[in-house]
């Protein structure tokens, strides 16, 4: 399977999230610093929290309107609403006129549209996809992505502070190539049965979010994820936390290293890997069965969150933040693969809208940890980190022979879909 074997739409959302990645990964990093220079601490991290909620929340709606309107309209009127938005935050930044208060607001503008469009580009994948395609598009998805983010990262530390304007003239630029794209170029992927005498649109989306609440494998399959997901975000809170103050000044190579430093230096080890493993694990693997990918992968993630939850050697932690990255790639594209198959078509987006909030839960097991360090030890807190892990690792082993049901249920109907196209 090859980038030229894909459906249109797929070759399209890779292209349009590599550049608004890019280049949003130069802006949006920094912007609580934006924001807390002008406002302070507190006022920014109550403004952020709002931001986030919002997202939150209007990714629910997001998940109902492309269920019951189709998606290429819903992520057309959300890419325009977004460049709507970055235009203004350029002229709110601009030599002419300034106001943090207007680009607060269009930031949180491009949260709710960013919610509203998220599922539909999710559940669009899907849709144009077949089963046999998912793991090498998931793989290339995930490698665009963080190679996206790795270099606009770099890029944004150069230039926030003294080009935001040139930035945002950048981020305005992309977000109009991506409404041309998205106009021009993607398909319609989706035409929903329309309901006859359908109910009012607060009790549909109750009758929808209870019907994804209801699917005991999609529950467990992401609760799972919340588990195994809480431990990656250990690393810039509690395991951060920890080094900052157990870790002493250590020499590596030609750095003094303190655990601030070690921090950094990890989530930047981290990346780096992702974008290489990436190029040979998919190829490497693909020979061996999904529940054998997927446990490894797992396995060593956990593995290499829990050492670097409990050492403070420098090798020790360089080394197996590599083995939990090496587990991280090997293990996404699968667990994406089996995502993918376990929705209904007819709610596809309402599933992925639910499952985004897979990282916002493990943020609150991961805000627990924090809570709970004050009181525990720090083997003791390993010996947490690790349990709930594990117990995420154990779920994925006990659903997995209802996971696989549903991946050749999918695939027989796709079978089905195409035999008929065909004749």
């Amino acid at each position: 399977m090859r980038f030229k074997d894909f459906h249109i739409n797929i070759k399209i959302r890779i292209i349009e999230t590599f550049i608004s990645k890019f280049i949003g990964s130069m802006i949006f990093p920094f912007m609580a610093i934006y924001l807390s220079s002008y406002y302070g601490v507190k006022t920014a991290g109550i403004l952020l929290l709002l931001n986030v909620l919002m997202g939150i929340v209007i990714n629910f709606f997001g998940g109902y309107f492309s269920d019951n309107y189709g998606r290429k309209k819903l992520i057309l009127y959300a890419e325009i609403g977004r460049f709507i938005a970055f235009l203004i935050m350029m002229l709110s930044n601009s030599p002419w006129f300034e106001s943090v208060f207007i680009t607060f607001l269009m930031m949180t503008l491009n949260t709710i549209f960013m919610g509203l469009s998220g599922p539909a580009n999710q559940a669009m994948l899907i849709d144009v996809s077949k089963p046999e395609q998912r793991r090498v598009m998931y793989s290339i998805t995930y490698w665009a992505n963080n190679l996206s983010i790795a270099f606009g990262a770099i890029l944004g530390a150069l230039f926030f502070e003294h080009y935001l304007f040139e930035l945002l003239i950048g981020l305005s630029v992309g977000a109009l190539a991506v409404v041309i794209l998205v106009l021009f170029f993607i398909e319609e992927s989706y035409f929903p049965v329309k309901k006859e005498n359908a109910s009012s649109h607060v009790t549909e989306m109750l009758k929808t979010y209870s019907f994804v609440f209801k699917d005991k494998l999609f529950v467990l399959f992401m609760t799972a994820g919340v588990f195994i997901l809480s431990m990656e975000i250990q690393l810039p809170n509690y395991i951060g936390i920890r080094l900052s103050e157990e870790m002493l000044t250590q020499t590596f190579l030609f750095w003094e290293l303190d655990g601030v430093n070690m921090v950094g230096f990890l989530l930047t080890e981290n990346t780096i890997l992702v974008v290489l493993f990436l190029l040979f694990t998919t190829s490497l693997f693909k020979r061996y069965s999904d529940k054998s990918v997927l446990l490894l992968g797992s396995i060593l993630f956990v593995i290499g969150y829990g050492v670097v939850s409990y050492t403070n050697n420098i090798w020790f932690l360089l080394v197996f933040i590599a083995v939990a990255t090496l587990g991280e790639v090997v293990k996404l594209p699968v667990l994406h693969s089996y995502m993918a198959s376990i929705p209904p078509e007819h709610a596809r987006s309402s599933y992925m809208a639910v499952n985004n909030m897979t990282l916002n839960l493990a943020q609150i097991i991961t805000s627990i940890s924090v809570t709970i360090s004050a009181y525990l030890s720090t083997w003791m807190m390993s010996i947490f980190i690790i349990s709930i892990g594990f117990i995420g690792v154990a779920i994925y082993h006990f659903i997995f022979a209802e996971l696989q049901a549903r991946v050749e249920k999918e695939e027989k109907v796709s079978s089905a879909k195409r035999q008929k196209l065909a004749s």
